[in-house]
C-alpha cells in the first residue's frame, strides 16, 4: 500500500514538472488517500499485535 502511494506521489510530481496539471493533482490525490489507508491499516495492525 505505502509502495503505490509513493508511485503516485512520484507520478504527480513528474506530471506536475511536464505541466500536466490535471493529472498530477489526481495522482496527489490518490496518493494521499493511499497513504491515510496505510496509515490506518499500520495502527490497526500495531494494536493487534500489542493485544
Amino acid at each position: 500500500m505505502l509502495h503505490y502511494a509513493l508511485v503516485f506521489l512520484v507520478i504527480a510530481i513528474i506530471a506536475a514538472v511536464f505541466g500536466f496539471t490535471g493529472i498530477a493533482g489526481t495522482a496527489a490525490s490518490i496518493a494521499k488517500i493511499l497513504f491515510i489507508v496505510f496509515l490506518i491499516l499500520a495502527v490497526i495492525a500495531f494494536f493487534r499485535r500489542a493485544s
